[in-house]
């Protein structure tokens, strides 16, 4: 005779095999399955001409350009240093055969450089935009003892939020006139994850993920396809990881994988290693959030003793 436990148990199994399967099965497909079997679902010569591109001197901006140019569009580089962005332009032109343009302004300026973005684009169809540009911390530090902290603050702020905001009012009103185009906000995993000592980092990319969602269920209907971006470490000079491994992998590399996921997945990490990370992660949190938040925070912390002891070592050197 079945009693009242039995259905209770049954219930619960039922319940939980049923909240695994809502999470696997997604996961699976968006960081294996789809990527791997079928590749991105949107042509992006189809969106327009050219691919806009911020912060691409370098890493994984500079990787989604040259992707994107190797697809047939013609690329705007935007960045602050000229000199970086025409050597980046020439390699992408002999590379991929496609026209380039470029436009040096500093991101943490205010809104006199969107205005010069604007003009610069008036008249080019803009297809995919790749807000990438971002500024962190020189080494993982406490809030109270950032050096400099009002500047540092109001620029990473003005780099890694406004930029977003202020592009996507600049190119999203064609895409959605034209029904078709794709934005990619390039968040961080440290937005979805534990971040002691790189809080203000983590929290403006919080915004970025946040806000990519939302805009994307506001848009998709006008055939516009927004995608946020969480990678995880990635061997570039920003996070000063020097030689490329199976997680931290070569900004190529990443790019290739996340562009994979185009169409797929409106919010991923772009790499599934990284997703890996991301879970077990979120399994520890899980089981202890505060086991995982010590485990992030000791690591943290050992990097930010490493950072300062060769900044010890080069000082006492100079003497």
């Amino acid at each position: 005779m079945v009693n009242a436990y039995d259905i209770f148990g049954g219930v619960c199994v039922f319940i939980v095999s049923v909240q695994l399967l809502r999470k696997v099965f997604p996961w699976i497909y968006e960081n294996l399955l789809g990527p791997k079997l079928f590749g991105s679902t949107i042509k992006l010569k189809e969106m327009g001409e050219w691919a806009l591109v911020t912060g691409a001197t370098d890493g994984i901006g500079k990787a989604y350009a040259k992707a994107l140019a190797n697809k047939g569009l013609n690329v705007i580089l935007v960045s602050r240093t000229l000199s970086k962005l025409e050597d980046v332009a020439k390699e992408i032109e002999l590379e991929s055969k496609v026209q380039t343009k470029v436009i040096p302004v500093d991101f943490t300026s205010g809104q006199a450089i969107y205005d010069t973005i604007a003009e610069q684009t008036d008249g080019l169809e803009i297809g995919v935009l790749v807000n990438n540009v971002g500024m962190s911390y020189a080494n993982p530090e406490y809030f109270l003892a950032i050096a400099d902290q009002e500047k540092f603050v109001e620029s990473l702020v003005t780099c890694n939020i406004f930029s977003v905001t202020r592009m996507c009012k600049i190119f999203l009103p064609g895409m959605v006139e034209r029904r078709r185009g794709v934005v990619i906000n390039i968040s961080s995993l440290s937005a979805v994850i534990p971040a002691p000592l790189l809080t203000v980092y983590a929290a403006s990319k919080a915004f970025v993920d946040k806000f990519s969602e939302d805009l994307a269920t506001e848009y998709s209907k006008h055939g516009v396809f927004i995608q946020s971006v969480l990678p995880g470490p990635v061997a570039t000079n920003m996070s000063k990881i020097r030689r490329a491994t199976w997680m931290a992998c070569s900004p190529k590399t990443f790019v290739s994988s996340a562009l994979s996921t185009l169409g797929i997945a409106r919010h991923t990490t772009g790499y599934y290693p990284h997703s890996l990370l991301e879970q077990s992660i979120g399994l520890i949190g899980l089981v202890s959030p505060t086991l995982s938040r010590r485990i992030t925070l000791n690591t943290m912390e050992n990097i930010r003793a490493r950072a300062l002891k060769r900044t010890t070592n080069k000082q006492e050197t100079v003497k």
